[in-house]
C-alpha cells in the first residue's frame, strides 16, 4: 500500500512516501519552487513523489474542520472553501482516500515513533495547530498518549514570532536569526519589561500572556529603535524562551516519569534553548524536521501508530552521484570554501552535507567571506562539523548530549582561537556530528581532511543565499556556481 503524507495549504508544504511502513520519500516544496517556505504544493514535487508510487492513501497533517472553528473565532471569517482538503488535493490530480488527522498528533508522532524509545515525554511546542499551541504527550510502547494541552491565543510560538516581527525580521521564517542576534545583546535589561508587557502567567505548564499575538508585536515599545535596542529586545526574548521551556521541561521530567525526551514543533529548532535542558534527561530526540513539514511524517506515523525504521534525513531528491572526495579536497586546500551538491537532498532545514557550503573553519578571514556569498549579516554564525569521536576533544556539549548529528544543540567551543570561523559571538557553535553510521560520502570527506590536516572539521552551512532555499537538483547546483563564483561539486 502507498501512503502519502502531505502538510500543505499554510507553510513550508512537503510530501513523504510510504511503501506500507517504509518511508521512501520527502521534500519540501520550496525546494521545487524556489519560493522560500513555500505553503502550497508544487506539481514537480507531486510528479517526483509520483516516481515512488501513486498514492493510495493521503493522510493530512491536521483537521481541516478544527482548523476552521479556530479561524471563525478569532474573526478570521469562514474559510471552509480554502480549507477543504479534498478540493486542494483535486488541484494537483490526487484523487484517492484521505485520512485526516490533527496537528500536534502529527508533531508528537513524527517524533516519537522515529525515535528508538519505548518509553518517553514529548513536548510540542509551536505557533499553533488547530486550537493547540503547547502539548505534552506520554509514550508508552506504542501507545500515544495526550497529557496536556494549552489552547490558543496563548502561544510561545506565536510570541517568539512576534518578537521576531518587533526587531525586523520576518516571522515564520527568521526566528533562527532572532537567536543568533540574541548573543549580541543584554538578556537582562529588558527581560522584565517583556514579562510585564506580555506574560499574565509563566507557572509551567500554564504559560498564559495578556494579549493576542497572533498578528504581531509591531507596536510594543516603538522608542527602541537603535541597533543595541533590537540585540537587547533579541537578547531579552532569547533568555525568557529558555527559562520557559526549562519550566516545562522539569515539570514534565517530575510529573511523567520518563527519562526520555522527544521534542518536537517548530520551536524545537531552538538549538541554543535546546541546550539548556539536557540536564533534565538521560536521553533526548529531536526528528530533524520537528516543524510542520516534518509533519507530512509525522501524519503518517499517528496514522500507522507504531514506531518506525529511522534510517536518517536523506530522503529527498537523488542526483546520484557518487560524493566527490577528491575534487572536495582539492578545493579546499585551495581555494578554502566549496560547495557539494550529491546524492540525497536533507529533508528539514539544515545541510548535513549533501547540499552543503564548506569551508576550512580555520582562517580568520573565511566567516566573512562565506557570509558575503551568502548574502546574511555579518554577525551570523556557522556551524562546525565533525568527526562525532572528536567532538568532546573540541567542544563542551550540554549534558547527555554524546552526539548531535543534526545540529541541534550548541557547545562551548575548547579552541576558538583556533578555530574563528565557527564560534559565535557568545563562544558556542551549533555543532553537527559525522558518526561512521551518517552520510558515508561526508564522512570518507571529514576523515581525509583529518588525515591531511590535523583538523577534525568543517565549516558547514546550506547551499542557498539569505531568503532563498537549500539547492536541489543539479540546475539549481550550476546557476548557485555560476552566479555567485563557486565552484559546486556534484
Amino acid at each position: 500500500m502507498i501512503i502519502w503524507g502531505i502538510s500543505a495549504n499554510s507553510h513550508d508544504a512537503a510530501v513523504s512516501v510510504w511503501n506500507n511502513k517504509d518511508l521512501q520519500f520527502a521534500a519540501h516544496s520550496e525546494r521545487y519552487s524556489k519560493v522560500k517556505n513555500d505553503g502550497d504544493l508544487h506539481p514537480e514535487l507531486i510528479k517526483e513523489a509520483g516516481y515512488w508510487g501513486k498514492p493510495d492513501l493521503v493522510v493530512w497533517y491536521e483537521s481541516n474542520i478544527l482548523k476552521t472553528f479556530r479561524q471563525f473565532t478569532a474573526g478570521q471569517g469562514w474559510l471552509w472553501s480554502e480549507n477543504n482538503v479534498k478540493d486542494y488535493l483535486k488541484k494537483f490530480n490526487i484523487d484517492c482516500s484521505i485520512h485526516v488527522g490533527t496537528h500536534h498528533r502529527s508533531h508528537a508522532a513524527a517524533g516519537y515513533y522515529t525515535s528508538n524509545f519505548n518509553n518517553a515525554t514529548v513536548i510540542c511546542i509551536d505557533s499553533i495547530g488547530e486550537f493547540e499551541t503547547l502539548t505534552i504527550w506520554k509514550g508508552i510502547g506504542n501507545n500515544l498518549t495526550k497529557w496536556y494541552s494549552q489552547g490558543y491565543p496563548h502561544s510561545i510560538g506565536l510570541w517568539y514570532s512576534a518578537m521576531t516581527q518587533r526587531i525586523g525580521l520576518k516571522p515564520n521564517e527568521e526566528e533562527y536569526i532572532l537567536m543568533g542576534m540574541a548573543a549580541y545583546g543584554d538578556p537582562y535589561r529588558l527581560y522584565n519589561c517583556i514579562l510585564e508587557d506580555f506574560f499574565h502567567s509563566i507557572k509551567a505548564p500554564k504559560i498564559k500572556f495578556r494579549q493576542n499575538l497572533h498578528k504581531g508585536a509591531q507596536w510594543w515599545r516603538p522608542d527602541l529603535t537603535t541597533e543595541q535596542d533590537i540585540f537587547d529586545i533579541a537578547a531579552a526574548t532569547q533568555s525568557i524562551y529558555i527559562d520557559l521551556l526549562r519550566n516545562i521541561s522539569t515539570y514534565a521530567k517530575y510529573h511523567l516519569g520518563s527519562k526520555n525526551l522527544v521534542l518536537m514543533g517548530g520551536c524545537a529548532l531552538n538549538c541554543v534553548a535546546n541546550s539548556e535542558i539536557t540536564e533534565d534527561w538521560d536521553n533526548v530526540w529531536i526528528m530533524p524536521n520537528p516543524g510542520d513539514a516534518g509533519s507530512s511524517i509525522g501524519a503518517v506515523t499517528a496514522y500507522i501508530g507504531e514506531h518506525v525504521t529511522w534510517t536518517g534525513p536523506y530522503l529527498g531528491t537523488d542526483m546520484g552521484q557518487k560524493y566527490p572526495i577528491g575534487p572536495l579536497m582539492r578545493s579546499l586546500n585551495k581555494d578554502k570554501i566549496v560547495g557539494v551538491a550529491t546524492g540525497r537532498a536533507e529533508f528539514g532545514p539544515r545541510a548535513l552535507g549533501h547540499r552543503s557550503l564548506l569551508a576550512d573553519p580555520r582562517g580568520s578571514e573565511i566567516k566573512d567571506l562565506v557570509n558575503a556569498i551568502k548574502r546574511r549579516q555579518r554577525f551570523r554564525p556557522f556551524a562546525p562539523a565533525i568527526l562525532e569521536e572528536y567532538v568532546h576533544d573540541f567542544f563542551d556539549m550540554p549534558k547527555n548530549i554524546g552526539k548531535s548529528p543534526y545540529m541541534q544543540f550548541v557547545g562551548k567551543c575548547r579552541h576558538p582561537d583556533l578555530y574563528p570561523a565557527i564560534i559565535h559571538h557568545d563562544g558556542t557553535s551549533r555543532v553537527q556530528t559525522v558518526g561512521p553510521n551518517d552520510s558515508i560520502g561526508f564522512r570518507l570527506l571529514l576523515e581525509n581532511w583529518y588525515e591531511d590536516t590535523g583538523c577534525p572539521m568543517l565549516l558547514n552551512t546550506s547551499l542557498n543565499i539569505k531568503g532563498q532555499p537549500i539547492v536541489n537538483d543539479q540546475s539549481d547546483a550550476r546557476a548557485f556556481e555560476q552566479k555567485y563564483n563557486v565552484k559546486v561539486f556534484s
